[in-house]
């Protein structure tokens, strides 16, 4: 292709194309050419197609004989007033279209025409938007075109009606007539003002009109004979009948109809189009074996008893379109004699009962549906069974009851695209697309999921694009990423509130590697507090989080070892703690406390039957009685050691009675209980401890109880001896020690 588009070019000199002679295309358009040298463009022995649209040509008499290979040639947009052809384009024998649309041609003369009727190829003509005034009748006679477009190609009403009676003798493949903007309606009263297309032979014919005419009722009676009939962009009120001898499709759009016509019994008719009519009656049709494809959208109808009251003996119906009309209800078998049905459309249309059992089940052929919008609530579970021929399924804009999208969609294994958009879907379960195996489109935008856990669902796998835009996904599990289907390559979750946070990191890598199947990756955005700052996720700055993952690591590091040592330090110091806070706890409330015992007792359960036999029978017993502490009797059940230790023995007495023995230093006990009556009674500021030497120990182990060594060397303490006159002096001592106020 060779483009110099509006470049100015005035003038083309000989063998301007020389080195370019392979060129197949060359657009000269918007050029003001006013010269063009004789052997300008014949080096382009290759040439098929030719634009010389608003160049200021005068005339088709251009220099292009060399030019055998030319199929088209494209001068609309400039001033030629013929469409008389060369001579030589006689021997163009690949030549197929000419466009010659607004110029200034106004008449079509018997010579204008000889050459393109000796060319008698299957070309189009192009003849719109020119202001034809005069027809030579015979100018078209025994030529045969492939197209001849002549919409808005007549100066008036008056001179498009003669015109028309003026081609008499034409074939054409196709006749496209009318007008591209609106004009005046009308006003003559000529029945038969578009006899003129009797006397033409075509096979098809769209007319575009664009007037109001008090004669549209005839307006088809011409086209008996034609095989496809459009009719588009008018004021038609009404279509008289037409017994139509081979018509196969029939299009009738943005009219004025106010009732479907009568097409019964047309039998040769397979396609069907009557559409963007305002509210539009429908009687029904019957009798159209060959009818194949019907469409009756955009038409407000109302339907009672739909679909097979109105299509009767119509057993070939592959297609049906009865979107964005107004209601439709159903009867009991609804496509009865319709099985063979491929593709349903109501999109947009109020719908009854079409969740009842029964009401698609026999269509085993379908493969299309759609009834996105129809305001459906799905409460059932079969309102599908029976469809496993189903390829695409288009629900969007309606609602599910209670668990039903769990099982809804069981039956459907031949499912390749699934539109569920703008349903306020919030969560759907792992098992609700169990079943479809071939699922290729899944379409969710516009919900409100918050997870997408039904991804991992291995029978996914045929998955290539997923939509979840519009929803409130605030970020994609690890698992779920990792198990996305292999073959997804278009996974659209723009506009969702995305938490761009440290925390996130995994996530929000993975969008920025990924980024090649996000159709719109600008529009992945961090939810922010302020509405007014939109950040992309993929500008999200993960090399701070790095720095501060980095930091965090340390800090971790550093507490566990803190912890590690402390909790070393607490293990090994745990009766220093335990006490400590006890005493601190109790330090207080002692100052009010009254004793309950005399003396709290320390000594080792290896001593025991010394302490009771000696040391209870001889202060108990004795006048006035002494009242001892003793662990294994009076310590409170169920309560610690510890606090019991307190509480009952060191808070709970005057003084604290240490009996010494081997077994005390080796017992870590009475080492500990030792070492919270010291601390006690220094917070006590008293010295009520009194010590007992059972046997003697060595100096050396003694000194394994801390304080005790020291404790010894500067305070006076009681020895047993045994001896019984010794023994009566030590138990006086010990009585006047206990009883004494400190």
């Amino acid at each position: 292709m060779f483009w110099p588009f509006r470049c100015q070019i005035q003038s083309i000199a000989d063998d301007a194309f020389h080195n370019v002679n392979n060129v197949t295309t060359l657009i000269l358009t918007g050029n003001p050419i006013s010269y063009t040298a004789p052997n300008g463009l014949n080096s382009l022995h290759k040439l098929k197609r030719l634009v010389l649209v608003d160049t200021g040509l005068f005339s088709l008499n251009v220099q292009l004989n060399n030019l055998t290979k030319l199929q088209e040639l494209n001068v609309g947009s400039n001033v030629i007033q013929s469409i008389a052809l060369p001579r030589f384009m006689i021997n163009f024998k690949d030549f197929c279209v000419l466009d010659l649309h607004a110029n200034k041609i106004s008449s079509l003369k018997v010579s204008h025409t000889t050459v393109l009727r000796e060319m008698r190829g299957n070309i189009t003509l192009i003849l719109s938007i020119n202001a034809i005034l005069h027809v030579e009748p015979g100018a078209f006679k025994e030529i045969y075109l492939k197209e001849l477009n002549i919409v808005g190609a007549f100066a008036s009403f008056d001179t498009m009606r003669d015109g028309l009676k003026a081609l008499r003798g034409l074939t054409v493949g196709k006749l496209l007539i009318g007008n591209y903007k609106l004009v005046q309606k009308i006003s003559t009263s000529d029945a038969d003002y578009f006899a003129g297309l009797c006397m033409i032979h075509f096979t098809e014919i769209y007319y575009y009109q664009k007037e109001s005419s008090p004669s549209n009722g005839r307006i088809v009676h011409c086209m008996v004979n034609a095989m496809k009939i459009t009719l588009k962009r008018g004021y038609m009120t009404d279509v008289e009948h037409v017994p139509f001898h081979q018509l196969k499709e029939l299009y009738i759009g943005h009219q004025y109809l106010s009732v479907i016509p009568n097409l019964s019994h047309v039998n040769s008719l397979e396609k069907l189009v009557l559409v963007d009519n305002r509210i539009l009656a429908f009687h029904g049709l019957s009798d159209m074996p060959k009818l194949q494809y019907v469409d009756l959208s955009r038409n407000q109808m109302i339907l009672q008893g739909c679909c097979s009251l109105y299509f009767r003996n119509m057993r070939n119906v592959r297609h049906m379109n009865l979107s964005r009309n107004a209601n439709i209800w159903f009867s009991a078998k609804p496509f009865y004699g319709l099985e063979l049905i491929e593709e349903l459309d109501f999109h947009h249309t109020n719908l009854d009962i079409i969740g009842q059992f029964g009401i698609l089940q026999n269509l085993k052929c379908l493969k299309y549906l759609d009834i996105s919008y129809t305001r459906i609530t799905f409460s059932s579970y079969f309102i599908f069974h029976g469809l496993k021929s189903l390829k695409i399924l288009k629900i969007a804009g309606n609602t599910f009851q209670r668990n039903v999208l769990n099982n809804l969609f069981e039956n459907l294994t031949a499912l390749e695209v699934l539109d569920m958009s703008h349903c306020g879907i919030d969560h759907i379960s792992s098992k609700a697309f169990s079943n479809l195996q071939k699922l290729r489109q899944l379409l969710l935008s516009q919900n409100k999921l918050i997870i997408l856990d039904f991804l991992t669902q291995p029978n996914l796998q045929s998955l290539t694009r997923l939509a979840v835009d519009q929803n409130s996904i605030s970020v994609i599990s690890l698992n779920t990423l990792q198990n996305i289907p292999a073959n997804l390559s278009v996974f659209d979750i723009s506009s969702n509130p995305f938490s761009c946070f440290c925390t996130k990191t995994d996530f929000i890598l993975w969008i920025i590697n990924n980024q090649k199947i996000f159709p719109q990756s600008n529009n992945i955005l961090c939810k922010t507090l302020s509405s007014d700052s939109e950040i992309r996720v993929i500008d999200f700055d993960i090399e701070g989080c790095v720095h501060i993952r980095r930091l965090t690591i340390a800090l971790c590091v550093f507490a566990v070892t803190f912890l590690v040592f402390v909790s070393l330090l607490t293990y090994k110091f745990q009766f220093y703690l335990r006490y400590g806070c006890i005493l601190l706890r109790g330090y207080k409330a002692s100052r009010q406390q009254e004793w309950s015992y005399d003396a709290f007792v320390i000594y080792s359960n290896k001593d025991e039957s010394w302490v009771m036999d000696e040391l209870v029978e001889n202060l108990e017993n004795g006048n006035p009685p002494i009242h001892l502490c003793l662990h294994v009797r009076d310590f409170e059940a169920g309560k610690a050691i510890t606090s019991n230790i307190i509480d009952e023995g060191i808070m709970g007495s005057r003084k604290v009675i240490v009996v010494v023995s081997k077994h005390f230093i080796e017992s870590s006990w009475c080492r500990f209980e030792f070492e919270v009556a010291q601390s006690w009674l220094v917070m006590q500021r008293s010295a009520n401890i009194i010590i007992i030497i059972l046997e003697d120990v060595e100096e050396e182990k003694s000194k394994k109880v801390f304080g005790l060594h020291k404790h010894l060397k500067n305070n006076t303490y009681l020895k047993w001896s045994g001896n019984p006159i010794n023994s009566m002096t030590f138990w006086i001592r010990l009585r006047k020690a206990v009883i004494a106020r400190t």
